[in-house]
């Protein structure tokens, strides 16, 4: 079962792929990737999914952020997310910005970060071809917005937010994995609260 809603939810995004992935309904939830640019493995510290973290808690009591499920991997995040104000264009802006700010400026503050030099070149390399991105950029333009639609929607995004650790080899079980709404849904406590669906 698990795997026949991670390949719907695959064939999903390739039909999506066409489309501009745009928030129609601004009060609906939604299924986010984002992505580094340049697949970059930027969350492959712990030091940088952490400020995922917190700024996901920030948005959750500020932001009126309504967070279903999460998973960040080494280069990209999938969410989950509604807004509870009608305005998740703005949230996932806002949510972007920070996140990029605070993450360059750890990366480029981290003096035990090795890869620094790589990481701020391929950051500096893609903001050149983005007029909005400054000297350096994070996260790629897209945020793949798909909204959520009816219960084999819900269940096969679940699905495959939660057994992507799996299938990186992390994990044999997607609630070992700690940076992932996975433990949530088992029934445990994880890192951040989510609105159980």
């Amino acid at each position: 079962m698990v795997k026949e809603a991670i390949l719907r939810c695959s064939i999903e995004i390739q039909d999506h792929m066409g489309s501009a992935y745009q928030i129609r309904d601004q009060h609906a939830a939604y299924y986010f990737t984002f992505q580094v640019v340049g697949w970059a493995d930027v969350f492959s510290r712990q030091i940088y999914r952490d400020i995922i973290i917190e700024s996901l808690k920030y948005c959750q009591t500020e932001k009126d952020m309504v967070l279903y499920a999460y998973v960040i991997m080494t280069n990209h995040v999938h969410l989950i997310v509604a807004s509870k104000t009608g305005d998740l264009s703005g949230l996932v802006r806002d949510f972007k910005k920070y996140t990029s700010k605070k993450i360059l400026a750890a990366v480029h503050e981290n003096k035990s970060e090795s890869r620094r030099e790589w990481l701020e070149m391929i950051f500096r390399y893609h903001a050149k071809f983005n007029k909005r991105a400054g000297a350096m950029q994070l996260w790629t333009h897209e945020n793949r917005a798909i909204e959520m639609n009816g219960n084999e929607m819900w269940d096969s995004r679940l699905a495959y937010i939660h057994q992507n650790p799996v299938r990186a080899g992390w994990v044999e079980e997607p609630d070992e994995y700690l940076y992932s709404s996975a433990k949530n849904y088992s029934g445990k406590k994880g890192l951040i609260a989510v609105e159980m669906i």
